[in-house]
């Protein structure tokens, strides 16, 4: 089972986390700091947390970038393992000719915001085209999908999983409590964890909560 955390924010803790145990590590990048998404890093923190997790983890831009170019820049700056579009910008066939191009080894994910079944649509649509899919809640309190530290109806998600024929991830409120379960019902090819693994102050997440990070990745590596 492999295990994503996000959003990481400085160097020590993205190390942590790949040495508790997850795979990928996600980053949200901005160039603006505009406090518009969660745990957002400038491009020069955001290349100095990618180099330190060299070999230990697979290093996930998460891009809230506005356009493509833009997109395709903040990527070929920083180089990762995987572009995670989530915001604005979604892909397209003819984008994922360009990704290959101009950063010929950064794969892509897709996010698939889960509110009803029209979601089995999005997800069939963008698994003609992306690497990845990311199934996650969509958040009422900031833009894009994910970081929202809540489920949704896993009965969709289920039935993406089941049709579609490329890695998804599991995402939206999970935490180790209930991790197994949802491994269990819905048999994704990886799992993620962003808000309940995190600590937060005044409502905003400012570190990840270690203890947490731990226990979430050994119980999913356990089923």
């Amino acid at each position: 089972m492999i295990v994503q955390i996000y959003s990481l924010m400085n160097v020590q803790e993205a190390v942590a986390c790949a040495q508790a145990g997850a795979d990928h590590i996600g980053v949200l990048v901005s160039r603006t700091l505009d406090g518009r998404y969660p745990c957002e890093v400038l491009p020069e923190d955001a290349k100095t947390i990618f180099a330190a997790l060299r070999g230990l983890a697979k290093r996930v831009l998460i891009s809230i970038e506005p356009d493509q170019e833009s997109v395709l820049k903040m990527t070929e700056e920083l180089q990762p393992d995987i572009l995670h579009l989530c915001a604005d910008f979604h892909g397209s066939p003819a984008f994922r000719a360009l990704l290959r191009q101009r950063c010929p080894h950064t794969e892509l994910m897709e996010a698939v915001g889960v509110r009803d079944e029209s979601a089995i649509a999005d997800a069939l649509a963008k698994a003609a085209y992306a690497d990845y899919l990311i199934l996650d809640t969509i958040p009422l309190d900031n833009p894009g999908i994910g970081a929202a530290g809540e489920t949704h109806d896993w009965s969709i998600d289920q039935k993406i999983i089941e049709q579609v024929r490329i890695p998804v991830i599991e995402a939206g409120g999970l935490d180790a409590d209930n991790v197994q379960e949802a491994i269990r019902r819905l048999h994704p090819w990886g799992v993620d964890s962003c808000t309940r693994t995190s600590i937060k102050k005044d409502g905003r997440i400012i570190g990840k909560d270690l203890e947490k990070v731990r226990a979430f990745c050994a119980r999913a590596k356990a089923v």
